[in-house]
C-alpha cells in the first residue's frame, strides 16, 4: 500500500470486488471530500466505483479539510 505524499495523492491498487468508498476508508481513514477529489483525478473511475477490478490502480487524492462556518444565533 502506498502512503499519501505531501501533495496529497498516492496510487493504490484495489482489492478484489472493492468499492471506491472502502478503498478510500482503507487508505485515508475517511471518505468525506476525498471521494469527490479522487473521482476528479481519475477520469472514468465512476463507472467502476461500485466494483473495482482486483489490482486496478487508483490515484487516491486527500482533499483539504472542509471549512465549516459557525452560525451564531446571538451576536
Amino acid at each position: 500500500m502506498s502512503e499519501v505524499t505531501s501533495t496529497g495523492s498516492a496510487t493504490v491498487r484495489a482489492h478484489q470486488h472493492e468499492v471506491l468508498d472502502a478503498l478510500l476508508l482503507r487508505t485515508l481513514g475517511k471518505t468525506a471530500g476525498n471521494l469527490e477529489a479522487t473521482l476528479e483525478a481519475n477520469p472514468g473511475l465512476a463507472k467502476l466505483a461500485a466494483d473495482l477490478p482486483e489490482g486496478h490502480p487508483v490515484r487516491v487524492v486527500e482533499s483539504a479539510e472542509p471549512v465549516q462556518e459557525r452560525v451564531y444565533l446571538w451576536d
